[in-house]
């Protein structure tokens, strides 16, 4: 089995932002000081068995080998315009092998990037103009923060609507600045909602699953942009659940999967 050579660290953290003991915000730096990629692609980030895994993690179910490097696919939440840094929205799996890993980096710790980004779960296969309804589940938001970074800028005409879900208010990741965003940019809708509202009694946005949400026009009513694929394309990335569900609901009215050679207008994130 191969193991990583020393040179095989290429990339520095140059930040580090604790939303909450299970997500952060890590943002990298390439040796190589270019990384060029598409919003709503991923970037590969990878860590060798020997570094240290934070207190609260679970031990390796195995050993790992120390020089053997522990690589992961993550969504790239930064802007293609941003060239100082690139950013990922991590969480905290404390039986995996890498996030407890990479929960323990401080700043200006060495790790491994990928060296190209990937992924078909991007704008680019979209008609021009056409309003996108972003859907997420927590961290599997951070495709849309690229999109948004880099679109909103720039297209002050297609609407935008993003609808998160997590279990509680402080699990929502870039909820400041998708609310600034709401305020100053007429056609963009920010749609936070939570599940556990009895622990939670002062947040003040949506409450329920993604699902019921959705088929109870939870879109519609607050975006004005209706659910139907001849007037929005429809991204999902996330919990697996809630995107069979979801792709369930579309497909009865009328949305077809985008996938490989086939064009359609829901667009789901495989990686995940």
């Amino acid at each position: 089995m191969s193991t990583a050579p020393a040179s095989t660290y290429n990339a520095t953290v140059v930040g580090r932002e604790s939303i909450n003991p299970q997500l952060m915000i890590l943002r990298v730096r390439p040796d190589s000081g270019e990384f060029n990629f598409t919003p709503g692609q991923f970037g590969v980030l990878g860590l060798k068995g020997k570094e240290p895994r934070v207190p609260e993690a679970d031990p390796d179910a195995k050993a790992a080998e120390p020089e053997k490097l522990i690589r992961r696919a993550y969504s790239i939440s930064s802007t293609n315009l941003e060239r100082s840094h690139v950013e990922f929205y991590l969480t905290l799996v404390t039986s995996g092998e890498l996030t407890p890993r990479l929960f323990a980096l401080q700043h200006g710790a060495r790790i491994f990037l990928g060296p190209k980004a990937s992924g078909l779960f991007t704008l680019d296969r979209v008609a021009p103009g056409k309003p996108v309804v972003l859907v997420a589940t927590g961290t599997g938001l951070a495709p849309y923060i690229s999109m948004l970074r880099t679109m909103l800028i720039s297209d002050a005409t297609r609407k935008f609507v993003v609808l998160h879900g997590s279990r509680y208010s402080w699990d929502l990741g870039y909820r400041g600045e998708l609310e600034s965003l709401a305020r100053i940019r007429p056609n963009f809708t920010y749609i936070p909602s939570i599940t556990r509202a009895e622990q939670d009694p002062h947040f003040n946005g949506q409450v329920g699953r993604l699902p019921k949400l959705i088929e109870d026009g939870v879109i519609e009513r607050l975006s004005g942009v209706r659910l139907d694929p001849a007037e929005c394309d429809v991204f999902l990335c996330g919990n697996p659940d809630m995107i069979s569900a979801v792709k369930a609901f579309l497909a009865a009215r009328g949305f077809t999967p985008d996938h490989g050679k086939q064009s359609g207008t829901v667009h789901v994130e495989e990686y995940w």
